[in-house]
């Protein structure tokens, strides 16, 4: 059974699972889909095109699939997916996609604090953190078990890849590699992020070899086609070796620090 409270407002044709939770004053429009176990407080906003997942909490104040903040969108019908088990908080806002990509997706397991916005067409893989005030330009790629400390800006069309902790309070240009930390103005690599790898099961034979990768793209003074064929050749079956690599393949916006 739903319980809904008398002052929100939810669209006929808005479609809502079982065991779902609508706070006062909440507004819930059309082309809106919502599955079970929801948790929606009060004063929320969830606009055409949402797709809501299971076990989702959204508190107050929170502003799901809201028009993108592009010049050229043009009310094209696109959509926002938010995936199970995530929490977005107070005055968290989401933009949903323009027809460029057609939507933008928030992964599983997601925690988005307060106050922090993705923009149109991004991608946020599961498990990722997006801290207090975080804001991530349209078209921003975070591969999965990211975290985005507190009042950092994120350049639109930037990637960044798995595991990576990015610290607070700096703001982030360019592509920014799996498996490190990445902190200071002008932000920079510093380090494997250690210990979040080994929290999440990474081996010391794995850090290892990941260690020596980065050193060779970071402190060889090699430039980046160098760093690759180096790479290449010294870990030709090393399966993290290849993750970097591919990322290096798909960056766009050039490596952070390079």
């Amino acid at each position: 059974m739903n319980e809904i409270h008398p002052t929100a407002i939810i669209n006929e044709n808005a479609k809502l699972g079982d065991n779902i939770v609508v706070g006062p004053y909440t507004l819930i429009n059309d082309n809106v889909t919502i599955d079970d176990g929801c948790h929606i407080g009060p004063h929320v906003v969830i606009y055409e095109g949402a797709r809501i997942g299971k076990q989702v909490n959204i508190y107050q104040g929170a502003s799901i699939s809201h028009v993108p903040q592009h010049m050229k969108y043009n009310n094209e019908p696109t959509l926002c997916y938010v995936g199970d088990n995530t929490n977005i908080h107070e005055f968290a806002t989401i933009h949903r996609g323009t027809v460029d990509t057609g939507k933008t997706v928030v992964g599983k397991n997601v925690l988005m604090m307060a106050y922090s916005h993705v923009a149109h067409d991004c991608r946020i893989g599961d498990n990722c953190i997006i801290a207090n005030a975080a804001q991530l330009g349209g078209f921003t790629e975070l591969d999965e078990w990211v975290i985005i400390g507190g009042s950092v800006p994120v350049h639109q069309f930037c990637k960044i890849g798995k595991h990576v902790m990015i610290g607070t309070g700096t703001g982030v240009g360019k592509d920014v590699p799996p498996f490190i930390l990445a902190a200071d103005e002008p932000l920079k690599y510093a380090g494997l992020n250690v210990v979040g790898l080994r929290r999440r099961g990474f081996t010391t034979e794995q850090l290892d070899s990941l260690k020596k990768v980065y050193h060779i793209l970071y402190d060889s003074q090699l430039n980046v086609t160098q760093a690759k064929e180096k790479i290449t050749n010294d870990f030709p079956n090393d399966p993290l070796a290849k993750e970097v690599l591919d990322f290096i393949n798909r960056s766009h916006r050039g490596l952070l620090g390079k």
